[in-house]
């Protein structure tokens, strides 16, 4: 790195006010079945103005240990029960399986209370539209934890994007995290993340093609399968699509679990006319923010990469958050209060988690289909069920 940028990026930089009242909150979670998520259920800790009203969980033990480690007033076996007696305004819908998630959403929309949920949406095209008419119908809001979205690094690269610091640009590239899980369930777990920065970079896609590959041979219906968690069907340990965005911008996804990868290279590449950005995909405060000034795309004795800090201030914005661990889904959550208050859309809403799911799904079609599929999907179900 050729030197560290501290570019100090207040609060007011994110849209987030201080909260003008208190909230009741109740959390579902299902041990056993996708559990709490990823802090689905603490992040009210982090606010001074949430009070955890209950908690629903099936499963004895884990009601017991989730009543231990939140505090929360009421317990619940059945979340339906819960979200009919108590009544709250916010609801953290955390189990990371899928399974019940269209069932929870509907539910929570329909006693009226706003939702704070874990990723990725939804199962099918057809589950995620009906969570979108349920938000929309109950005029409640939604917020998805794509941690990114509010993360001050992603802000400021977005800021420097539209400064012109990079030029015009050229070209976005994703990789996965490429793990064990790479292929088919990295894109679904994980790309979904990186999805949701292409488009919070470039809008919304308007094709796609793909190929999906087990070995470098083409996925067959004996290529479909559950994954580790009930996440949908998937297919593939090579992936690779290029999504048509507006001006002739194309955005590329990758992920190859064929060869030993880094998960360094997990994040977001966007390549200007004047240089290049990288965004690795980190939880705040980690992660981070690089910047090479070289219309080369390459560094040289005239340019090397450059660090970009992007510190965050809470405490002078009097905002009523508790720095720690939750803090990424606490600035999401924030943002939520924002939307409720304020009115307009959380920064990563109903719409914005379908969207991930067509680009998904839209990779499988497009393989299928073996030619270019046109996003939003006409087909609403999932495109390896008929394979």
């Amino acid at each position: 790195m050729k030197r560290r940028q501290l570019l100090s990026l207040p609060l007011a930089a994110l849209p987030l006010p201080a909260a003008a009242k208190r909230y009741r909150v109740a959390v579902i979670g299902h041990t056993g079945r996708g559990n709490y998520g990823h802090g689905i259920d603490t992040v009210w800790r982090a606010f001074e103005n949430m009070e955890l009203a209950a908690v629903a969980d099936p499963d004895e033990a884990g009601r017991a240990a989730a009543v231990k480690r939140l505090g929360a007033a009421n317990t619940y076996v059945d979340y339906r029960e819960m979200l009919r007696k108590e009544k709250p305004e916010i609801v953290g819908i955390a189990p990371r399986w899928m399974d019940q998630r269209a069932a929870m959403v509907i539910a929570a929309a329909e006693v009226g209370a706003h939702i704070y949920m874990e990723k990725p949406f939804a199962l099918t095209l057809a589950d995620a539209d009906r969570m979108v008419a349920a938000v929309q119908r109950n005029k409640v809001k939604l917020q998805i934890a794509h941690q990114m979205r509010t993360s001050p690094y992603a802000i400021k690269a977005k800021a420097m994007i539209d400064a012109g610091e990079i030029g015009e640009i050229q070209e976005v590239r994703s990789r996965g995290k490429e793990d064990r899980r790479a292929g088919g369930e990295d894109m679904m777990v994980l790309g979904s993340h990186l999805f949701d920065m292409q488009r919070y970079f470039l809008g919304n896609p308007q094709w796609v093609v793909a190929h999906v590959t087990n070995e470098g041979r083409e996925i067959s219906a004996g290529d479909v399968r559950l994954p580790s968690e009930p996440i949908g069907l998937i297919a593939g340990k090579q992936i690779s699509a290029m999504f048509a965005y507006a001006n002739g911008v194309h955005g590329f996804f990758s992920s190859r679990g064929v060869a030993q990868t880094d998960p360094l290279r997990f994040g977001t590449w966007i390549y200007g006319s004047k240089g290049v950005i990288f965004l690795p995909n980190g939880i705040y405060p980690n992660g981070g923010l690089s910047l090479l000034r070289a219309p080369g795309w390459l560094p040289s004795a005239k340019a090397q990469w450059e660090s970009v800090d992007a510190p965050l201030d809470l405490g002078a914005q009097g905002m009523a958050i508790r720095p720690g661990p939750e803090m990424a889904n606490a600035l999401m959550v924030a943002d939520l209060v924002r939307a409720i208050e304020r009115g307009g859309k959380p920064c990563c809403n109903e719409e914005d988690g379908r969207w991930i799911i067509e680009m998904v799904h839209g990779v499988y079609q497009a393989q299928k289909v073996k030619n270019r599929v046109p996003l939003p999907m006409q087909q609403r179900t999932h495109p390896l069920e008929s394979m």
